[in-house]
């Protein structure tokens, strides 16, 4: 099995979320979400550059084929001001927030039935 050699793997560009209609997944992560959309694909989906540099794309398949994504994890500072402002916005949780040594999880899902995480990281203190 091959495995990146330390240097020619720099980074991710972009994480990608498939979705069955565009528009609508693009209202969600602007309005709802709150990202800033920096790119439309035409009827094809978006990309919103993150504050970290990092891209979050939604594309919509040209053949119309769908399945569920997985796997992002937003980045926040303030769970619980993040959270106020989501479900102030429309948004809704997947049961209760997740809460371990590390840090805290919010499940959440979109529009299109893709599902992502509010993350926080607890700041470890210095002893």
């Amino acid at each position: 099995m091959p495995i990146a050699i330390a240097g020619e793997i720099t980074g991710i560009d972009v994480h990608c979320y498939l979705v069955k209609d565009p528009r609508r997944a693009i209202r969600f992560y602007r309005d709802v979400v709150g990202l800033q959309l920096t790119r439309e694909l035409g009827s094809s989906g978006a990309e919103f550059e993150l504050p970290d540099g990092s891209t979050f794309g939604l594309w919509r398949m040209e053949d119309g084929s769908w399945h569920e994504s997985r796997g992002v994890m937003f980045a926040v500072e303030d769970m619980r001001r993040t959270l106020a402002g989501y479900r102030k916005r429309g948004g809704s949780v997947v049961g209760d927030v997740i809460e371990n040594d590390h840090c805290l999880m919010a499940i959440c899902q979109d529009s299109e039935g893709n599902g992502f995480v509010l993350h926080q990281l607890k700041r470890v203190k210095a002893a």
